[in-house]
């Protein structure tokens, strides 16, 4: 895939301006201070490559859900201050992406100088893939970088239909490399083995693909979080009022990837927890005890793995060489339920630094491995749960299509 697509390296940046596609979607807190700034460390040196090479810089890039509505809560404004103490250097700000007055302010740029537009989903146009807003983009700049994988499985008009109008001058930046570079162990299924692929979450119909796709040369496929209660209804097994994905054609689905198993006799490739904490409600102060997962009571719901299905999932954790994670195994935020979470981020972390290879996406998971203070011993944290996930796939992101097609 790499091998047909440009990279930084094969441009001359001097008196070009770059208009690179970040993402900067980075959670915050009432206060609006970056709680994780994972995305915006991660793209750092892209723009530090440019700048040296005296580049002039353009940054567009969404943050939250904003409808195509300007707000105050959804501004990107405060990220100058951020960017500018990290680069050492100022970064500039215009309160628009698009128009007159936004492109005379990119004109009066010099090399080596920053422009960070406003959030480009003030336009709604920018999730509706439009040539019109991708060609106003475009007179923003020479060069076209993609640097934001997180959301390169996007239909948004800046990721697919922006690149267009840019030809031959168009390629990806150096976080996407290096995500490409750390994945290019799990698409060609060559990572040191025993590999182990630990997926949790809330809906399994995002994964199925994932899981069918696995199969050939995982060794062990984990499951756990509420994804692991369509398979044990299936079975036959009684999951409270647990939450269940409702999709009709997920059974069938799931009947067809335990068929899949049994025809290539990996039977034993999947595991599910044995034992679930269970809760009377959605609350850190309600109710709970361990119960088997195939066994829970009508009015009690799973809501973390339990003691043997950590031991379980850490004693498979334990003997592998290349790990990968996506989505936390219980409901980690509340206390009462976060210690299957947690456990399996320091068993990873503590594997990786023993020799394992570990790739964890998704802010979930990453969230979870800094709460534990573990983020800093694995091996990559990607940026982008959605896009690993597509990834995973083994299907080549619309992102990576549009910069491969001319």
């Amino acid at each position: 895939m790499l091998e047909d697509i440009k990279t930084i390296d094969d441009f001359d940046f001097k008196d070009q301006i770059v208009l690179i596609r970040v993402d900067f979607n980075v959670p915050v807190d009432k206060y609006h201070q970056i709680t994780d700034d994972t995305r915006i460390q991660s793209s750092l040196p892209t723009i530090q490559n440019i700048i040296s090479r005296k580049g002039r810089i353009v940054l567009i890039s969404h943050f939250g859900r904003p409808k195509g509505i300007p707000s105050q809560i959804y501004s990107l404004k405060f990220l100058t201050s951020f960017l500018s103490k990290k680069l050492k250097f100022p970064v500039k700000f215009y309160e628009d992406c698009i128009g007159e007055k936004v492109e005379k302010k990119v004109s009066e740029l010099k090399n080596g100088e920053i422009l960070l537009l406003e959030n480009l989903r003030f336009h709604k146009e920018e999730e509706e893939e439009n040539e019109n807003f991708a060609f106003q983009l475009s007179k923003l700049g020479n060069i076209y970088v993609n640097d934001a994988f997180g959301v390169s499985h996007r239909l948004h008009t800046s990721i697919t239909v922006l690149p267009k109008f840019f030809g031959e001058k168009k390629c990806i930046g150096l976080l996407m490399q290096k995500e490409f570079q750390f994945l290019k162990k799990f698409f060609s299924g060559k990572g040191e083995k025993p590999i182990t692929v630990l997926l949790g979450g809330s809906k399994i119909s995002s994964k199925i693909e994932i899981i069918e796709n696995l199969i050939d040369f995982a060794d062990h496929i984990l499951i756990g979080g509420a994804m692991s209660y369509p398979f044990i209804k299936m079975k036959g097994g009684e999951i409270g009022n647990s939450f269940l994905e409702k999709d009709k054609k997920i059974e069938k689905i799931l009947k067809n990837i335990l068929d899949k198993c049994k025809e290539k006799n990996k039977e034993n490739i999947l595991s599910f927890p044995k034992d679930v904490v269970i809760s009377d409600s959605f609350e850190n102060t309600s109710n709970t005890k361990i119960s088997p997962i195939d066994s829970i009571p009508n009015g009690w719901m799973g809501l973390d793995i339990g003691p043997s299905s950590i031991k379980n999932f850490c004693n498979i954790i334990e003997k592998s060489k290349t790990i990968l994670w996506n989505g936390p195994v219980g409901v980690f935020e509340l206390a009462n339920f976060s210690l299957g979470t947690k456990s399996i981020a320091k068993k990873i972390a503590k594997v990786t630094e023993k020799g394992a290879f570990s790739l964890v996406g998704g802010g979930d998971s990453i969230s979870s491995l800094k709460m534990e203070k573990c983020d800093k011993k694995i091996s990559y944290l990607s940026t982008g749960g959605g896009a690993l996930l597509e990834s995973l796939k083994n299907k080549i992101l619309p992102g990576i299509k549009a910069i491969i097609n001319t």
